[in-house]
């Protein structure tokens, strides 16, 4: 029966599927070229994708059927191996391209670097634009391994774009971004403590958000399939709940989930990243 499903985002129709009547569209971005762990991100997009086709579009939580959205799944950006700096043009003018049709774009990755592309992107279309991000690590250094666009530097070109607010870190490299930012990163044990220090954290940043989730973000309990787990982290109900804290507070435009390195008898992880995307969809439609 699956087999039958188109192969598309959650499996939809042309009625729900096509790119002009969208108002979501799916961007799979299968690139890793950075990556200083475990290889295998570049096939996260592919793996979300085929899980995806089993995930209910029906929202409980809700009361809504977001396939009635139009959910379109665009061709994957090619990956460009010549340098990082070629493969954020090319992950810019793509997403540019989509934005200027006014669509929602979630993008599917591949190794986090690629949201500095994006963001780039929804900064020019929105102006005043915020990031949050939910992840494992800073990704402050300004440099690593000889590249400025690293996946472990992607958060310091974000901030030298905008505003930031981070939720999960528990891994520190003791870069000096990562003492300027202070103030924005909270550690696990800082959220769980003090959740309304999340609220004063978004109450800084512009209407307009951009949601950023590096699955290592997760404990590697409930998301062991990443290319850099680290134990400590956050569990499924408490990402949902910062994502219901984040949708109530700002209007968010545009997101990304980034880090999968799908692994052979953990489907699992490949379902929890589908059905996390789909929430994301939900939220930013349709609020709680």
């Amino acid at each position: 029966m699956q087999d039958m499903l188109p192969f598309n985002f959650l499996g939809l129709p042309d009625r729900y599927s096509d790119y002009p009547t969208a108002k979501v569209v799916v961007l799979p971005i299968p690139y890793e070229l950075t990556l200083s762990y475990e290889p295998g991100a570049r096939f996260g997009p592919q793996a979300i994708i085929a899980a995806s086709r089993q995930v209910e579009t029906f929202d409980d939580e809700l009361g809504v059927e977001l396939s009635t959205l139009g959910i379109a799944t665009y061709p994957e950006i090619e990956q460009v191996v010549a340098s990082p700096e070629a493969m954020q043009d090319n992950i810019y003018y793509t997403c540019r391209d989509i934005l200027e049709d006014n669509k929602f774009v979630l993008s599917l990755g591949g190794e986090h670097s690629i949201t500095a592309a994006l963001v780039k992107a929804h900064k020019e279309k929105y102006g005043k634009l915020s990031v949050v991000q939910i992840d494992a690590h800073t990704d402050l250094r300004d440099s690593y391994q000889g590249s400025r666009f690293s996946h472990a530097c992607v958060m310091a070109r974000v901030a030298e774009m905008t505003d930031f607010c981070s939720i999960g870190a528990r891994s520190f490299s003791n870069a000096d971004n990562e003492r300027k930012y202070a103030d924005r990163i909270m550690k696990p044990v800082r959220w769980r403590n003090r959740p309304a220090d999340l609220e004063k954290c978004l109450a800084q940043l512009a209407e307009n958000v951009y949601i950023t989730i590096d699955l290592d973000g997760f404990d590697p309990s409930v998301m062991p399939a990443v290319g850099t787990p680290e134990p400590g982290g956050l569990t499924w109900d408490e990402v949902i709940l910062i994502l219901k804290t984040v949708t109530a507070a700002k209007k968010v435009v545009g997101a990304d989930i980034v880090e999968l390195s799908p692994r052979p008898g953990l489907t699992y992880a490949d379902f929890t990243a589908a059905k996390l995307a789909l929430k994301v969809i939900g939220y930013s439609f349709h609020g709680v």
